[in-house]
């Protein structure tokens, strides 16, 4: 896989908790920062993905029924706890 670089600033806290966790894991920095960015990358562009898939179906009028919907806080209501 290619690579290239990027340059960020980070706070002293958060490289000296980088460096910590770094050491502690046997990991490079820039091993953790990369599985950081990677999953935060997929996280945003799923929730994304996710909202334009609703907006969508709202635009489409397909929204849920009032029996729909009080089936779904009843279920949620009763459930044990």
């Amino acid at each position: 896989m290619a690579s290239t670089t990027l340059t960020i600033r980070l706070s002293e806290d958060l490289k000296q908790r980088l460096d910590q966790l770094a050491a502690a894991t046997d990991r490079s920095r820039a091993w953790l920062a990369q599985q950081a960015l990677s999953d935060f990358v997929a996280r945003e562009a799923w929730q994304i993905a996710e909202i334009e898939a609703g907006l969508r179906e709202a635009d489409a009028g397909d929204f849920a029924s009032p029996a729909e919907v009080d089936a779904t806080f009843a279920k949620w209501r009763d459930a044990p706890r």
